[in-house]
């Protein structure tokens, strides 16, 4: 299962959804991406639909959107990969 985690202005916390596919991850975040470079005014809005929780919807202005990041969710002891970016430093 993959994720793909949206970031808000001005809100603490992410939005996330979680998809089987990832082609179909990869399409969203590319999406997403064109998206938020765009310089217009209009207020696109951009709709996400869970393959994990079939009822999930979310729906949200592209010009509110600051980040966005896809990861895997792992099945080994139940966890999932951290998300975000981390640094491997060697003492």
């Amino acid at each position: 299962m993959f994720s793909v985690e949206l970031g808000l202005r001005y809100s603490p916390f992410p939005l996330s959804i979680q998809k089987k596919e990832f082609e179909e991850v990869k399409r969203i975040y590319n999406e997403i991406k064109s998206l938020m470079n765009e310089n217009s005014e209009s207020s696109n809005l951009v709709e996400l639909r869970c393959d994990k929780v079939q009822d999930k919807l979310i729906a949200v202005r592209a010009k509110e959107i600051i980040s966005v990041q896809i990861y895997e969710k792992s099945s080994v002891a139940g966890g999932a990969k951290r998300p975000g970016f981390s640094l491997n430093i060697d003492s």
